[in-house]
């Protein structure tokens, strides 16, 4: 093959790039390839694998940047014998410099090669088969080797191609996971596919349905993180985080998973790897996905894993403040009275303990009139939902004492806080809540909540599904708090060796 063939791809998607608004690529969930990343992922193929004749599936193939790469990657391997490539696109406006790039690499391929254009939605033309309907395919195409970098684009639950793949979406969908479902579902048996896609699915309620897909039916092999937001789209100035993966279309679950980093390089030279067990990778009964980068997250992962039950299972959850201020003007307030209670923000945290002193904010109190509104005035460990991106630390928890407050029965809790509280209800012990809030604020749970999500925000429902020692534990941590007399992350992180992960 030209070896210049990729790069005049890249060139004239280039081209294609400055003369389309950036907000209308946007609408439509599309963000190109890098010339560079696109060799990464082709690279990232196990061709020993194929066979001689290969059938190849781009299901969102833009300009063919990726396509190109592939069997460039093909023709440097050598063993193919010929090659089919089928490129789903619907967008009218790149279709034609699609179909020029396509003939491009029929033409500079050194293996015969073949291809079609599919202009048809590559979900929903395909609904019948996946769903196994009475109209289904007999026998539908299936795939060696499939490339994607699907369309990021959130859908409405009511979408065509959310109604198309009923079984995978649960909450807000994202065209990007029904595009990866669908692949796994042309790949054939032992076949690979590598997809660029967020970050987002490796946790959370909204994706469980997809992972618990992907990862039923295929096995990761290889997952590669970037450490710069960046670098993966800086032509899109995106800022999303993004990781690239590559699953093979099997039940063996293999030893050990490739996790690659790139560092400050956009060329991929900068990168350090480690091979991860794929215990550590994928885990839990909700099939979250660990992003390990190095030993000490890994081992991070193993003390964390050395407990199995959670929160729950102790008599304990995180729940999510219950005030959304914004829609609740009404019943706001500025000054303390009768009737009136006090509201905790996230700016009520304060080194490790929770006050009210004035937050900053127009409105501190809140009526009681709502019971919907009031919560109890119990012992509480708050913990903010989002922090900022350069933040040391994720998680940022206060312990909240009912009788610093005796002169309220309820109080109200701002939803940009989470709580924890007691299961059943009662007013959680002090042990229990300084051993809940050692917890939270040591070192190795802010780490292990980090690797779980790569997100600012902190979810109740994941950190509900965080092992934790027994409760008896807990509270024995909670009493070598209060002796103590301090709150600081490095006493946590004392006592958290000491009495449950020496």
């Amino acid at each position: 093959m030209n070896k210049g063939l990729l790069a005049l791809v890249a060139e004239r998607t280039k081209h294609f790039l400055e003369s389309m608004p950036k907000s209308l690529r946007k609408s439509k969930g599309q963000f190109f390839t890098s010339l560079e990343t696109a060799r990464f992922m082709a690279g990232m193929f196990d061709l020993s694998l194929a066979p001689e004749c290969i059938r190849i599936l781009d299901p969102g193939a833009g300009s063919g940047m990726l396509s190109a790469a592939l069997v460039e990657r093909l023709n440097e391997f050598g063993s193919a014998q010929n090659i089919h490539l089928t490129c789903y696109e619907t967008d009218k406006d790149i279709n034609g410099l699609l179909a020029e790039n396509l003939e491009l690499i029929k033409v500079n391929s050194s293996i015969p090669l073949e291809y079609e254009l599919l202009s048809e939605d590559y979900i929903i033309s395909q609904q019948s088969d996946f769903r196994e309907e009475i109209l289904a395919s007999n026998n539908p195409p299936k795939y060696d080797l499939i490339i994607a970098n699907p369309p990021y684009l959130r859908l409405l639950r009511n979408d065509a191609s959310a109604l198309a793949m009923p079984g995978i979406v649960h909450g807000a969908p994202n065209l990007y996971f029904l595009f990866a479902s669908m692949s796994l579902f042309n790949l054939r048996k032992g076949g690979e596919m590598v997809y660029i896609i967020p970050r987002s699915w490796t946790s959370g309620l909204y994706f469980l349905e997809f992972r618990k897909y992907l990862l039923s039916r295929g096995r990761a092999m290889h997952i590669h993180l970037f450490a710069s937001r960046n670098k993966v789209f800086r032509e899109e100035e995106v800022l999303q985080e993004t990781m690239i993966i590559k699953i093979r279309k099997t039940s063996d679950t293999p030893e050990n998973v490739l996790v690659t980093t790139s560092h400050s390089s956009v060329d991929f030279n900068e990168m350090t790897s480690l091979n991860v067990p794929y215990a550590s990778i994928v885990a839990g009964k909700d099939t979250y996905v660990f992003l390990p980068t190095s030993n000490d997250e890994m081992e991070v992962i193993s003390k964390i894993h050395s407990y199995s039950s959670t929160l729950p299972d102790e008599g304990f959850r995180m729940r999510t403040g219950i005030v959304v201020d914004f829609r609740q003007w009404n019943e706001l307030r500025r000054q303390p009275g009768e009737h009136i209670v006090p509201l905790f923000y996230s700016q009520h945290i304060r080194n490790g303990r929770v006050n009210h002193n004035p937050s900053g904010k127009e409105f501190d109190w809140i009526v009681d009139a709502k019971p919907g509104l009031i919560q109890r005035n119990k012992n509480y460990v708050f913990c903010k939902r989002f922090t900022a991106k350069e933040e040391a630390r994720r998680l940022q928890c206060g312990i909240y004492i009912a009788e610093d407050f005796p002169d309220y029965d309820f109080i109200g809790t701002q939803n940009k806080i989470n709580y924890v509280d007691l299961t059943d209800g009662a007013n959680m012990d002090l042990p229990a809540a300084y051993g809940i809030y050692a917890l939270l604020n040591s070192t190795l749970f802010d780490k292990y909540y980090r690797i779980l999500n790569g997100s600012t925000q902190v979810n109740s429902t994941e950190v509900n599904s965080i092992p934790v020692p027994p409760g008896d534990i807990i509270r024995q941590i909670g009493r070598r708090m209060l002796e103590a007399g301090e709150l600081t992350t490095q006493v946590c992180d004392s006592i958290l060796l000491e009495v449950a992960y020496g």
